[in-house]
């Protein structure tokens, strides 16, 4: 009986590579099960042999192990799938090619040898400045300095948490990662809501950009080839900036799964046993979109685009239970519109925080086509 238990939750865990979680407190299953895939595959095999000893319950628990065993290898088949296509398309939205990446880079799409082997990446330690001091909080960042010597261009990197938790040390593996590919890497925090609404959180970027470009010289900062990066609330809020900040050198930015439209957002609210989506977005922008309209507004980046964006790479899953792939849809559908340089990479299998596991199937594919969209943009 044990064995069969066994069995049948982990296949009810295998199904998280199909459905979204049904909530918070799975969703960092959502996460382990289709990043870790090898770990839960042996799981199953386990349970395969088990089964192939017993007697009891034989033949329906080698079915249902067999099946768990396929479903949860699909992310691996599904990985091998897309990067067939990965380098081409990205040839074709930003006109870059394997052969332009040289020193540190991730070779493949999707590698099985890398989930055990690692990428490589050599650790570099980062500094820890205070950038400003706004609203009489005192507001630092972490400071990885490249591993290629010289002028680099700086990656800027915004962590997410619904705009009023956690910190820059958020996925810190990526951040490692993109110094080791040369980048000078800063990964800012801001002030949250909702003791700090918007637009407090565009305020602390541009200061930390101020900040970024008056140590440029002793960092050895190239002002003229900035990049963004930032995950759900911190993409969205990248994308307000690139959008409408004005600020000068910005090639291009990298949002993984934010919300960019936030009327639409508020109209359809995520499940409830995920979050409370609305009271968060309230407590962001200080009210609901009757009572600061043009809050809703302001901090919509899909309603600024314009000829002039910068070019923007968007990464998104299909299982997403926080913030609808739709929203990124509609953010490449408005970029295609306005002729903007972009590409949006669908991960079919993952949720929310898919990269976390940047050796994981979809964590993989998100570094390989960072990483050349960021080549693309600043070489």
């Amino acid at each position: 009986m044990i064995r069969f238990i066994l069995i049948l939750v982990l296949f009810i865990l295998s199904l998280v590579n199909f459905f979204p979680v049904p909530s918070q407190s799975t969703w960092y299953v959502g996460i382990a099960v289709p990043e870790f895939p090898w770990i839960f595959m042996l799981a199953a095999l386990a349970l395969f042999v088990w089964s192939w000893y017993s007697e009891k319950w034989r033949m329906v628990s080698l079915i249902i192990s067999g099946i768990t065993f396929l479903i949860l290898g699909s992310p691996i088949i599904r990985a091998y799938n897309i990067g067939s296509h990965l380098p081409g398309d990205l040839e074709k939205s930003f006109g870059v090619k394997d052969s332009d990446l040289t020193g540190f880079h991730q070779e493949k799409p999707f590698s099985f040898i890398q989930m055990f082997t690692g990428n490589g990446a050599e650790d570099i330690p980062f500094r820890t400045y205070q950038y400003a001091k706004n609203g009489g909080e005192a507001l630092t960042l972490n400071f990885t300095p490249s591993a290629v010597p010289g002028v680099r261009p700086c990656l800027i990197v915004v962590h997410g948490g619904s705009w009023k938790q956690g910190d820059n040390s958020e996925i810190a593996a990526a951040n490692n990662y993109f110094a080791n590919a040369g980048y000078q890497v800063a990964t800012i925090n801001y002030r949250l809501a909702p003791k700090f609404p918007s637009p407090a959180q565009q305020e602390d970027l541009h200061s930390a950009f101020r900040w970024l470009r008056r140590h440029s010289t002793e960092l050895k900062i190239d002002t003229a080839n900035f990049v963004m990066m930032g995950r759900s609330a911190g993409a969205s809020i990248i994308l307000t900036m690139g959008y409408t900040g004005h600020e000068n050198g910005v090639k291009g930015i990298a949002a993984f799964y934010g919300a960019v439209t936030m009327p639409w957002s508020y109209r359809n609210p995520d499940n409830p046993w995920i979050m409370d989506s609305r009271q968060v977005q309230r407590d962001f922008l200080g009210g609901t979109p009757e009572e600061v309209p043009e809050r809703y507004h302001a901090e919509s980046p899909l309603f600024h685009v314009t000829e002039d964006a910068p070019p923007t790479f968007l990464a998104h899953a299909t299982n997403d239970a926080h913030v609808w792939h739709i929203q990124s849809e509609a953010m490449r559908d408005e970029l295609q519109k306005h002729h903007v340089k972009n590409y949006l990479l669908t991960i079919p299998w993952g949720t929310h925080g898919f990269e976390y596991n940047l050796n994981g199937p979809a964590g993989q594919l998100s570094m390989y086509a960072v990483e050349r969209f960021f080549k693309s943009v600043t070489q």
